[in-house]
């Protein structure tokens, strides 16, 4: 099926351009999101009617987009999630998440803006694709976690991973720490148990004191 492009479209041309497409893919994206019209011969002369105005709002919205692009590219937003000890996410992030977290930082994000390459599954700090406009893309980032103060770490450079070693590790030492205190104590107490039963304190006592008696008869 031929079309008319009415913007450029990454991987297919550029406004005003006639393409082949799928009837499918025109049907259902490119007719109703008002990106292209049936390469008719009454839409191609319309179009060209129509060419200098539709090339100025472009421009104006392109510039539009490119301001907005300055003040979104690499802003990072936080978004709590519940997730398992490992990082597994309960459910997903998604592109409406992307969008408001954007939104409610004074952001103005539509979710068809946002472009996710994989679902997000996992906490950490993961880039997502705005598009801004059809020349113009913004990068930023989600910081996916389960806390603030978690969030806050991640954006640190530290993974969920590297967190959990650390927490881990923390534990083990505090183990080994009530460990040794605990044996400490169980050998002092041995110790006093062995000295009562063998009487050694005794004998020591006995001999100092027949020490001193020698001494005295000196």
């Amino acid at each position: 099926m031929q079309v008319i492009l009415l913007q450029r479209v990454a991987k297919l041309g550029q406004m005003g351009d006639v393409v082949d497409v799928k009837p499918g893919y025109a049907r259902n994206y490119l007719l109703p999101q008002q990106k292209a019209l049936s390469a008719s011969k009454a839409n191609i002369e319309a179009f060209e009617q129509q060419k200098a105005q539709l090339e100025a709002q472009n421009l104006e919205s392109k510039k539009e987009a490119d301001a907005m692009a300055t003040k979104l590219d690499g802003q990072q937003f936080i978004v709590i999630r519940s997730a398992s000890d490992a990082g597994a996410l309960y459910g997903s992030v998604t592109t409406r998440d992307a969008a408001d977290a954007a939104t409610e930082n004074g952001f103005t994000v539509d979710r068809k803006q946002v472009v996710l390459g994989a679902p997000i599954k996992y906490l950490g700090v993961h880039e997502v694709k705005v598009v801004l406009h059809p020349e113009v893309e913004a990068t930023i980032e989600l910081n996916v976690a389960r806390s603030p103060e978690e969030a806050e770490l991640q954006a640190s450079g530290k993974s969920i991973q590297e967190l959990a070693a650390e927490e881990e590790a923390a534990a083990e030492f505090e183990i080994q720490e009530l460990f040794d205190d605990i044996g400490s104590a169980q050998l002092d107490e041995l110790e006093t148990e062995v000295e009562q039963e063998s009487g050694e304190p005794a004998v020591q006592e006995k001999a100092e004191l027949d020490a001193k008696l020698d001494d005295e008869d000196k």
